[in-house]
């Protein structure tokens, strides 16, 4: 495992199931959706195509703490549709440092206009801990001269 992996290695790793929901359901539907998939964002998709993301802190910031109704509020309401996106051929340090400039944690992985996957920061972070750990193991076996 390559410390300095690419999207497509993480994909291959954790798979490329992306959740998306319409921009006309609801919030609650969205957040059912996250809770069902163990996730903290879907993609908004309409006719195939990605026109945003919504995620926990989405509806924490712009239902929950503004009194909205989850079950009468549509996500098209409150998603972001600035999406900010990768590909496949995007850096774990790329990714790390697009998440950080712009305060998000989730990236969706687009091939053109098509979505092939979405990361999370946990994503990342667990692909840079396995890539440390590998790389530990192998100059301890270097270095000892025994197997690892």
């Amino acid at each position: 495992m390559k410390p300095t992996g690419i999207v497509s290695d993480i994909l291959s790793l954790k798979g490329r199931a992306a959740w998306a929901i319409a921009p006309e359901a609801t919030v609650f539907e969205a957040i059912q959706l996250m809770a069902d998939k163990n996730v903290g964002a879907v993609l908004v998709t309409e006719g195939g195509k990605l026109v945003g993301i919504i995620s926990e802190r989405d509806y924490t910031r712009k239902v929950v703490l503004r009194g909205k109704s989850s079950k009468t509020t549509a996500v098209r309401e409150i998603l972001s549709s600035q999406v900010i996106y990768v590909s496949p051929t995007h850096t774990v340090e790329e990714c790390l440092r697009l998440m950080t400039d712009r305060h998000i944690r989730h990236l969706p992985v687009l091939e053109g206009d098509k979505i092939v996957g979405i990361v999370s920061i946990g994503d990342l972070v667990n692909w840079i801990i396995s890539a440390q750990h590998s790389t530990i193991s192998q100059l301890q076996t270097y270095i000892t001269g025994l197997p690892g």
